[in-house]
């Protein structure tokens, strides 16, 4: 029952913001036989700005893919939402408000229009580490619309998720450099072996049974 009437709760608080779920769809990239993780995104577009749902499947479908080279499984639920105006922007007070209102599965991840903070970043991920005065963006990532490279990006805002680390590398063609190339997709065994640990620590990651 007390879980129940927060799930009530919840979804009275988003309501009475003018939150709606409109569709979700589930996206698989393709299958890693070998996994040793899966990882399970919550992705939100809003209804009322660029972003086409086509668009959006196939930038995540595609960042999702890049995951396999560290033996993780990924799946992307993408909802769609009809939220206000300021909702479909990355600006901290609002962004906060729309989380406590939303309560979404972490990892999250937000396909908004821009971003209202300042300094402007095109993309920007809230681990732990970095969520101190802004809790309810714990475990989040905030891409704005923009049609370069977007699996990489993407994916390098889940990898520092992931790994709640906002350390980049300076190595070409590795996914972590601070520009997003769309030659930059690889990721060193230490970087795996990071994100793996820390994610499956942070309750993102879910490991598989291993087999006797």
């Amino acid at each position: 029952m007390r879980t129940a009437g927060l799930a009530l709760l919840w979804a009275g608080c988003a309501l009475a913001q003018g939150i709606e779920t409109l569709s979700s769809e589930t996206l698989a990239p393709a299958a890693v036989p070998t996994a040793s993780h899966d990882l399970r995104i919550a992705a939100h577009l809003f209804e009322g700005t660029r972003w086409s749902p086509g668009e959006a499947r196939a930038a995540l479908t595609a960042a999702g893919a890049l995951f396999a080279q560290c033996g993780i499984a990924v799946s992307i639920d993408l909802h769609l939402l009809r939220a206000p105006r300021r909702f479909r922007y990355l600006y901290t007070p609002d962004s906060r408000e729309l989380l406590r209102g939303l309560a979404p599965r972490k990892p999250a991840l937000f396909l908004v229009e821009d971003t209202r903070n300042q300094p402007a970043y095109d993309a920007e991920a809230v681990g732990r580490a970095n969520a101190r005065t802004r809790p309810e963006m714990a475990d989040t990532a905030w891409i704005t619309y923009t049609r370069r490279d977007l699996p990489v990006v993407i994916a390098h805002e889940m990898v520092h998720v992931l790994s709640d680390s906002g350390s980049h590398s300076t190595e070409i063609g590795n996914l972590m450099n601070e520009d997003s190339d769309p030659g930059n997709t690889r990721l060193t065994p230490a970087q795996c072996e990071t994100l793996r640990a820390r994610g499956e620590a942070n309750a993102l990651l879910a490991p598989r049974m291993v087999k006797p």
